[in-house]
């Protein structure tokens, strides 16, 4: 049986990926996809991160931009480590 995916990234250039198991836990060996090309690669999870939400692939510092589906989709505001959870608590729209 082939293993399912636990983070799938969109565009090469994107710089976090989203969770698409349930019950993703820190020190899970993520399989990573690139849907852009179904290309692989593996990261570690940091933190428990709920489906749907974003890890980093990267280390962020406050001011940098994240990065999906090959677009801007937002800003950094607190620094977050390589394989944690970025969600609206340290990640905010420049939208408003």
């Amino acid at each position: 049986m082939a293993e399912i995916p636990h983070l799938l990234v969109h565009a090469h250039d994107d710089n976090v990926g989203v969770v698409v198991v349930e019950g993703l836990t820190a020190g899970t060996d993520m399989l990573c996809c690139v849907t852009h090309d179904n290309s692989t690669f593996r990261l570690k999870a940091e933190a428990d991160v709920p489906i749907g939400h974003k890890i980093a692939l990267k280390d962020f510092k406050a001011g940098d931009t994240a990065m999906k589906y090959g677009e801007d989709i937002g800003k950094i505001v607190a620094d977050i480590p390589k394989g944690h959870h970025v969600h609206t608590h340290n990640c905010k729209t420049k939208r408003w």
